[in-house]
């Protein structure tokens, strides 16, 4: 949608389906309407696939909400991942959503490949470059009590370089001194590296027994996908839908309210058993579904 009403002027007889996930948000809402009146001018359906009912990155609600009325107020179809977010959608706008679910993250070799058997648990949270929804200090706070009681466990706390970088416009000086301050625990390493590549971040994941998603606000989550393929456990807050998306353990976390012991107990929990992890038989037959799903959907919006 980058370039807008032009290009698809420009390329309305190369496509049949406007099929739309992300990046929406990197327009304006004129530009986005401008969109989508080529789109109606040249007769071309649109299909919406719902990933984010609020928009993780962004604090303020309204533009997403904003842009989201238009692409629902003139999808032919819509689809979304899990039946909260549905029904979250047919709350606020009264349209019905197709529930499909997220295809697979890693690559084929590693969906269900045997994992490292080591000597102690790793508990991981990755506070990236402190994405708006994120809030990785209390949740940290609260891991590493629930580590000091649980014997031979360690948490690892990764950040983005810019992070801890004073001269970064991602630097938060109060959040980077609490993290450098975290790891100086004994039971604590923190890593503060560059952006992983795909097989850095397959790698990390690999590494990790429990992985904990701080997010006070969110619907769902790629990273959850990608822990389930390479059998990662998931400890993920009540907000959003992560519940309904893939199996995993839960702990309050929202706006509103935070509760570190919901988190402690989650994470003792998800210690020394096995974590749910896919198959490739399974995610290749999801995927043959998906595919099968969307052809049906593409070929009623243009009936």
């Amino acid at each position: 949608m980058l370039e807008g009403a032009s290009w698809i002027d420009r390329h309305h007889h190369e496509f049949d389906v406007f099929h739309v996930h992300f990046g929406f948000d990197a327009v304006s809402v004129d530009e986005l309407a401008a969109s989508l009146a080529a789109l109606a001018r040249h007769r071309k359906p649109l299909v919406l696939t719902v990933h984010d009912l609020r928009n993780p990155h962004q604090r303020d609600t309204r533009p997403h909400a904003e842009r989201l009325q238009l692409l629902i107020e003139q999808a032919e179809a819509i689809i979304t991942l899990t039946p909260g977010a549905a029904a979250g959608i047919d709350a606020r706008w009264s349209r019905s959503a197709t529930v499909l679910p997220h295809p697979h993250v890693v690559p084929r070799s590693l969906v269900g490949a045997r994992r490292r058997v080591r000597p102690g648990p790793v508990i991981g949270i990755h506070a990236k470059s402190l994405r708006a929804c994120m809030d990785p200090v209390p949740v940290a706070k609260a891991l590493l009590r629930g580590v000091e009681a649980t014997g031979g466990a360690r948490l690892q706390i990764d950040v983005h370089d810019e992070v801890l970088d004073r001269h970064s416009d991602s630097h938060d000086p109060h959040i980077a001194k609490a993290l450098v301050d975290l790891g100086r625990h004994r039971d604590v390493d923190l890593r503060s590296h560059a952006y992983f590549d795909d097989d850095q971040l397959w790698d990390y994941l690999r590494s990790l027994d429990v992985s904990v998603l701080p997010y006070r606000f969110g619907s769902h989550s790629g990273w959850m996908e990608a822990c389930y393929d390479v059998g990662t456990a998931v400890v993920a807050p009540t907000c959003g839908f992560y519940a309904e998306q893939r199996p995993c353990r839960t702990y309050e976390l929202t706006d509103e309210r935070f509760d570190p012991d919901s988190l402690v107990e989650a994470m003792r929990q998800s210690i020394g058993r096995p974590a749910p992890q896919a198959t490739w038989d399974e995610r290749c037959t999801e995927r043959r579904e998906l595919a099968d799903a969307h052809q049906r959907i593409y070929g009623d919006v243009m009936s």
